[in-house]
């Protein structure tokens, strides 16, 4: 089910809290807008071996793009520049239009490290979605 067709739920108060709430809304947009889509992709006629290959492909993919946002690859430098991407999540008040906390997810807990517990749905002690 894509993210827009889901209910967020409300923030918690507590900083800490807050912050990995943010940081499991980024997993769960990737793995509901970006690895789900991907899967729904798949032809239903695939041989259980080609559809596994498939699922790991997607996976992969994905792990190697939360590598890139966790910092760990995806620098490309010299001796004097360097470009890399940065991709932060926002929590952002739809009344004011005003940014209430943003996380810069290089700098959060990793995205790597999440990827495992987002694959099986677990999204946290306060999940960022309605279930």
């Amino acid at each position: 089910m894509a993210t827009h067709q889901r209910q967020l739920t409300r923030p918690p108060s507590d900083e800490r809290e807050l912050e990995l709430w943010i940081q499991h809304a980024a997993g769960l947009i990737l793995f509901e807008d970006v690895r789900n889509y991907a899967i729904e992709q798949l032809q239903d006629d695939l041989s259980s071996d080609a559809r596994a290959a498939a699922l790991k492909a997607i996976d992969d993919a994905l792990y190697g793009m939360m590598m890139v946002i966790d910092g760990v690859s995806g620098a490309l430098e010299n001796e004097k520049y360097r470009v890399n991407l940065a991709v932060a999540v926002r929590l952002t008040d739809l009344d004011t239009d005003e940014t209430l906390t943003e996380v810069n997810l290089a700098d959060g807990d990793g995205m790597c490290m999440g990827f495992h517990g987002w694959k099986d749905g677990d999204f946290g002690k306060h999940p960022p979605m309605e279930s």
